[in-house]
């Protein structure tokens, strides 16, 4: 499919397109450079989960020092 770039650099997606990614008037699209092409994407809504899951779960304890040593856990066995 091929559109085309106006004076003020935008471009109209085709429909088939939005169809099939789900893009709706008023989403937020990112641009990205891949090499030598550019990669569209709907963004990620900053309350969307991310892929890695870390932060996703805060603990309610106090967090434990950086200078904590672990071997002070450790008691010699009778």
């Amino acid at each position: 499919m091929q559109t085309t770039l106006t004076s003020k650099g935008q471009v109209t997606i085709p429909r088939d397109m939005r169809q099939h990614f789900g893009l709706k008037q008023g989403m937020a699209i990112a641009f990205e450079i891949e090499g030598d092409h550019i990669a569209l994407r709907p963004a990620r809504a900053p309350g969307q989960a991310q892929t890695s899951g870390l932060g996703l779960i805060q603990s309610q304890r106090k967090p434990v020092p950086a200078d904590f040593d672990v071997a002070s856990l450790a008691v010699d066995a009778p």
